[in-house]
């Protein structure tokens, strides 16, 4: 059973509530960007090639702005069935507590630091730019 009690369980709710809304807002708004974008309204279009390649890496760079967000709030929304089950604050690798602190910084946390450290030292990431849609 998982060390977290109630009024710790509340705040932390709280986190994750605020965080969704932010991530929600910034998806929200990258939708918008994306609609307004030259190139998505009919007769616009860029004439030089320099500005054609800034304008498309920046595309890119808010699309995987918006994956990122996408991925968070997937993780928000595991965290809350977490919660449902009880399982909440205790690590899905090894299945000790995770720390109250770790849980206050990074309220989704699925691992304690020492699994986290090591699922990461075996998953390395991978820079990876993927071109929107229609690219």
């Amino acid at each position: 059973m998982p060390h977290l009690q109630d009024p710790h369980i509340v705040k932390l709710q709280r986190q994750l509530d605020a965080r969704e809304a932010e991530l929600r807002a910034e998806v929200h708004a990258i939708e918008v960007e994306k609609q307004d974008a030259p190139g998505s309204v009919p007769m616009s279009h860029v004439d030089d090639l320099g500005a054609l390649g800034e304008q498309r890496t920046r595309e890119a760079i808010r699309h995987a702005e918006q994956a990122r967000d996408i991925e968070e709030l997937r993780d928000i929304a595991a965290a809350r069935a977490r919660i449902d089950k009880g399982l909440y604050g205790e690590c899905v690798d090894c299945g000790e507590d995770i720390s109250l602190a770790r849980m206050q910084a990074q309220p989704a946390a699925l691992r304690c630091v020492p699994c986290q450290e090591r699922y990461e030292a075996s998953h390395r990431s991978v820079l990876r730019v993927d071109l929107p849609p229609g690219e």
